[in-house]
């Protein structure tokens, strides 16, 4: 059962001023068009039928830059997602919006209603990929309106992507650790994706732009999501939610996508720990993990068997589904990653 869930209302590139080089946000959320008063509601209203027993729901602004649309707007929205808040207890409302689009009187408006989380999308923290990805903001504008969000008590989120023109695997870890410096409650991280009808295809069509490839996005995320996580930073997902059309053969050109490359960040980030752990050891182990665990160690289609049939010493893996969550046995002694 599922602990928390959003309720995504969706402004797809509304209130944005840039074309930047990557975005095409209509194909990017599968939306085409914003939400009208009804659809709001007719939205929460779909998703609340179906959660009766989640203990957490938000209503989440996502797909545009929320706080570049005209005020009145926002405060449209926001009426209604308030009344539903306060009609049904939710938790409250977090959305998505640039960094440059965060000011104290844009801070005060959105201080009268129940806002609990504000991603930004920061994307870089390095000038020159922003510049070339057209971006319009710059690293500073990422720390002022993290602090602004922080002063009015709401918690922060950041969004990064790996992969831009002008990135590489070391300014991605370097992003990180600037963001780190900032201190976010949350991070995203998105793999850059070739989209159709973007200046970024453009490029790649021309041979003026290669994204990663999956070894090196797998690799780089997993160094990501374990930064992130030994600071306290909640990394709240990897990689773009697929739909109709994100997918190969559709609008997808390019790039690093996999349905569930989140899973196999996890699977990477399991692998690595473990061996990590009996890399001195000269017997033969015995790997005991549960059901979850143990898929993860063998790796999705078996991708890691090679690397444990061929290890020395002798690696034996075992199931039992009784272990707790996130729990291993490594010759019988009990490991936490």
């Amino acid at each position: 059962m599922k602990n928390h869930i959003n309720i995504p209302i969706f402004v797809p590139h509304h209130g944005c001023p840039h074309d930047c080089t990557f975005c095409n946000q209509q194909k990017i959320a599968g939306v085409t068009s914003s939400f009208s008063e009804s659809e709001v509601r007719n939205q929460i209203e779909r998703y609340l039928s179906s959660a009766q027993a989640v203990p957490h729901i938000e209503i989440a602004f996502f797909g545009g830059s929320f706080t570049g649309i005209p005020t009145q707007e926002q405060n449209d929205y926001l009426d209604v997602a308030s009344e539903y808040i306060h009609r049904y207890g939710l938790d409250g409302i977090r959305m998505s919006t640039r960094p440059d689009m965060i000011t104290t009187s844009i801070m005060d408006n959105l201080s009268q209603y129940p806002i609990t989380t504000i991603e930004l999308g920061v994307q870089s923290m390095i000038p020159e990929v922003l510049i070339a990805s057209n971006r319009g903001h710059t690293t500073e504008d990422v720390v002022r309106a993290s602090s602004l969000i922080r002063h009015y008590g709401i918690k922060l989120g950041h969004q990064m992507m790996l992969g831009l023109p002008q990135d590489t695997p070391e300014r991605s870890l370097i992003t990180a650790d600037r963001i780190i410096a900032v201190d976010p409650d949350m991070v995203r991280i998105y793999p850059t994706l070739v989209i159709k009808d973007t200046h970024l295809a453009t490029l790649y069509e021309n041979g003026e732009y290669q994204p990663f490839d999956m070894p090196t996005t797998i690799d780089l995320c997993t160094k990501l999501t374990d930064r992130f996580e030994q600071t306290g930073i909640d990394v709240l997902r990897i990689g773009l939610q697929a739909t109709d059309q994100i997918q190969p053969g559709k609008d997808l050109v390019a790039g690093p996508w996999h349905p569930a490359i989140g899973q196999l960040v996890e699977e990477k980030r399991w692998l690595d720990f473990v061996l990590q752990f009996i890399k001195d050891k000269k017997e033969p182990v015995t790997i005991v993990a549960n059901q979850q665990l143990y898929q993860s160690l063998i790796g999705h289609k078996k991708a890691h068997m090679p690397i444990w049939s061929t290890h020395e010493p002798k690696v034996i893996l075992q199931l039992n589904k009784t272990l707790p969550k996130n729990l291993i046995k490594i010759n019988d002694e009990i490991v936490h990653r």
